[in-house]
This record gives structure tokens, C-alpha cells and sequence, in this order.
């Protein structure tokens, strides 16, 4: 299974991704189960995320990271401060 996959990308590779017109979601400090059915890509404006795989090694990200998600990939998210994030599946 691939890996969450964690980058600090160029104001340049946002844009011609157009992430900054995909939707936001947001979301308190908790912690929860999660599965993914597609790939997920997001760019997070604000807080404090890690997500542990289920089939082991965990991932924290913030402000200014871009995620990617891989499919079928079954997690645990933990909000250590409300996250606020660009998002697109795909």
C-alpha cells in the first residue's frame, strides 16, 4: 500500500494545481477513524494533524504542507489544533 505523502510545495505547483479554489474543510481538535475509498489530496492553512496508518508508521503535518493520501488507506486522525484545509479527491 502506498504512504501518506507529506510536501512543502512552491507557491508556483499550488497554482498550477489550483488549489486555492478547491473547497475547505475544517475541523475541531479530535480524534477519529478514517478510511479513505479515493486519493485525497489537501493543503492545509492551519492547525496541528498527525494520522497514523492502521497497518503501522504515523504522519503529522500543519500549515503549509500538502498531503496526499493514498486509496484505501485506513487511519486515525488526531487534531492537536483545529485544522483548516484545501481539499480535492480524486
Amino acid at each position: 500500500m502506498s504512504e501518506i505523502k507529506v510536501e512543502q510545495p512552491s507557491m508556483e505547483k499550488l497554482k498550477q494545481l489550483g488549489v486555492f479554489s478547491w473547497p475547505i474543510w475544517e475541523k475541531e481538535v479530535s480524534c477519529f477513524d478514517w478510511h479513505y475509498d479515493r486519493i485525497e489530496m489537501c493543503y492545509v492553512l492551519e492547525g496541528q494533524v498527525t494520522v497514523e496508518s492502521k497497518g503501522g508508521g504515523a504522519v503529522s503535518f500543519g500549515p503549509g504542507n500538502f498531503v496526499t493520501f493514498p486509496k484505501d488507506l485506513d487511519c486515525v486522525w488526531n487534531i492537536k489544533e483545529a485544522v483548516r484545509k484545501h481539499y480535492r479527491f480524486k
